[in-house]
């Protein structure tokens, strides 16, 4: 019942305005960390003349942890920033107050389809990142080690395995309801007029990093327990 009262052009108006605010930084991010996870393959690679499978590996690596976790930071420092000031001032402007006055739920009408736009459009924007940073990777694989693209990429679906796109994927779930909980609370729970909206941002920001490199760690760990019991049910 509780579903079917969100409003779903409110819902769809945040994912919008989530992503289109956050999709050019988020695309450039990408490519820059599909370049930089490149050169850093690279430079260990070449002394064991592997580099045929640079980008398999570059690739692999950027879909598994730094894609998510990257754009999990860029997402924290712009949306979760930005919905923290806008509903703290909500707040302390008694805004939501009236809302509440006019006989509706602030919670239902304010704060669950901004919670619901945050973790949707982390996954269009993860997706767009993680393109560009094969783009990205492909043209610092052709200036930095001499490979082309054809032999970057040959390498990329064989070693970029389902295990691993759905690892991304369940890094980036848990990183947005981690942002979009501490953000809409913060912001939701601020008082003491414009520095304590300016107090709530900064809590924000910090208890989002601190969050998303826990969480980042309790993932991993979680699936590597995981794939170790898949791998002995194998076996």
């Amino acid at each position: 019942m509780f579903v079917k009262k969100i409003k779903s052009h409110e819902v769809f108006e945040q994912i919008w305005k989530v992503t289109a605010d956050s999709f050019a930084n988020t695309a450039m991010a990408g490519f820059f960390v599909g370049a930089i996870m490149t050169v850093q393959f690279a430079m260990q690679m070449k002394e064991f003349g592997a580099l045929g499978y640079l980008g398999g590996l570059a690739t692999s690596g950027t879909f598994r942890e730094v894609g998510p976790l990257l754009i999990a930071f860029m997402l924290s420092g712009k949306v979760g920033a930005f919905t923290s000031a806008e509903l703290g001032t909500m707040r302390v402007t008694e805004q939501i107050d009236a809302v509440r006055c006019l006989g509706a739920d602030p919670l239902q009408e304010i704060i669950v389809p901004r919670f619901i736009g945050i973790i949707i459009s982390s996954f269009f924007l993860l997706g767009a990142g993680l393109i560009m940073s094969v783009f990205g990777g492909m043209l610092m694989g052709q200036a930095f080690a001499g490979v082309n693209f054809e032999e970057y990429l040959r390498h990329v679906p064989l070693i970029v395995s389902p295990i691993s796109i759905l690892n991304g994927l369940i890094k980036c779930f848990a990183f947005a309801v981690v942002l979009a909980t501490i953000c809409t609370y913060k912001g939701f729970t601020t008082s003491g007029g414009a520095k304590g909206v300016g107090r709530s941002v900064v809590s924000t920001a910090v208890a989002t990093m601190i969050c998303i490199v826990v969480m980042d760690w309790l993932t991993s760990f979680i699936g590597e327990i995981v794939l170790t019991m898949i791998r002995g049910y194998r076996s």
